[in-house]
């Protein structure tokens, strides 16, 4: 993803310890004077308990390294997985406190209902929504825009 919207990438070889990406990370940022450093931790299954002892690692590391830094913790909801999202917002939120919510695939027939709920339920705000896989397909979210379309269909 880097190449296709010309940013540098930092990454180890596949199995590396992914604190260690991240500190990596934070490093390289902090050295070029970068203003955003994106630390992608997809694949994390929240019932999966290593994989969430990873995330709460990585976690610590950007708290640690980066303390001064302000920080975003979004979590990536997938509109078509319905009540699995209240399962995931809870774990997640409880391992590294997310501050907001991206909604995607809402390019298809998923309504993404399941946003309100974890909005009221967990008091997070939707950031963004996905409607596509191309970097201009992710937009802010309008909540106007959002309500009319469980109605209509169309986002």
């Amino acid at each position: 993803m880097g190449r296709r919207v010309d940013v540098p990438v930092v990454k180890h070889r596949e199995g590396a310890d992914p604190s260690a990406v991240i500190y990596d990370g934070v490093s390289a940022a902090t050295a070029r004077g970068i203003d955003v450093l994106i630390c992608d931790t997809a694949g994390r299954l929240q019932n999966k308990r290593n994989l969430m002892s990873e995330l709460e690692k990585m976690n610590k590391v950007v708290s640690r390294d980066y303390a001064e830094g302000s920080r975003e913790v979004l979590l990536i909801l997938d509109a078509t997985t319905g009540k699995n999202a209240v399962s995931q917002a809870e774990e997640f939120g409880k391992t590294v406190g997310i501050t907001g919510v991206v909604l995607t695939k809402l390019d298809g027939t998923a309504k993404g209902g399941i946003a309100i709920t974890i909005a009221d339920e967990f008091d997070l705000p939707i950031k963004f929504i996905g409607t596509g896989e191309k970097p201009e397909d992710l937009e802010a979210f309008d909540p106007a825009r959002f309500a009319d379309s469980i109605f209509t269909g169309v986002y």
